[in-house]
């Protein structure tokens, strides 16, 4: 059996942060700080405190200072590994990139860099993840999902128990919330550097029931504009 804190990890690093500007013109939006740390580090520690050790970083706009920030680093147990893109690939295309660099068996842990959510259950990435490799049916991804900020009143999916379901008008809709577990499976026809969205493909496993998730219970904020940026330090 594999050794579960040998699951690869990914923070995802690569977006260009449009709305957070003028902010993001000099500094990758991972690297703006929220109550004293950097956002990628409260991710990063979370991951190390768990026994996370293998983490792969995407980057494509001011990439450089994200591979800076962690040559400075003194976590001596962190083997860090870097998906250089040349035009940001999106999630999904992001994702499949930064398997290659893995070493995979099946599943991986991926969040998204931008997000603050200091109490992040890290500790149960590993136990999931056994969940699924001993279920009858292949799931191809498990989705942390939160009740609808402001900012996305409409929400993404829907939790039907621990099924992940498409939105509807009808049911109660949740946000995705960036952290996900994925099987290689999922990604498995994007071509390595190909630009591809990752909620299309979610939808076509979830129409063949292979997306299970859960409500993350655990204050989460989208640190999506230069406002709620001011906001989250004000509480610090």
């Amino acid at each position: 059996m594999t050794n579960l804190s040998s699951i690869p990890c990914m923070v995802l690093a690569a977006g260009r942060g449009e709305r957070m500007r003028p902010l993001t013109d000099h500094t990758p939006k991972p690297l703006l700080e929220v109550q004293g740390k950097k956002l990628i580090d409260w991710h990063i520690d979370g991951l190390l405190e768990n026994g996370f050790c293998q983490v792969v970083v995407n980057h494509a706009w001011l990439g450089e200072q994200v591979v800076a920030h962690f040559s400075q680093t003194k976590r001596t147990a962190l083997n860090v590994q870097f998906s250089k893109e040349l035009t940001a690939l999106e999630t999904a295309g992001g994702l499949r990139q930064g398997m290659s660099l893995m070493k995979l068996e099946d599943y991986f842990f991926a969040i998204n860099g931008d997000v603050f959510c200091p109490s992040f259950p890290f500790e149960k990435i590993q136990g999931t993840v056994q969940r699924l490799r001993d279920g009858d049916l292949t799931t191809l991804a498990y989705l942390f999902l939160v009740e609808n900020p402001d900012h996305n009143p409409q929400g993404d999916f829907q939790l039907k128990g621990s099924l992940v379901k498409d939105k509807d008008s009808q049911g109660s809709n949740l946000t995705f919330s960036g952290a996900g577990i994925y099987h290689q499976d999922l990604l498995k026809s994007i071509k390595i550097g190909e630009i591809a969205k990752l909620a299309p493909i979610l939808r076509r496993a979830m129409n063949e029931g292979q997306v299970l998730g859960e409500l993350l219970n655990a204050p989460w904020v989208d640190v999506g504009t230069p406002e709620r940026l001011a906001e989250m330090n004000k509480k610090s």
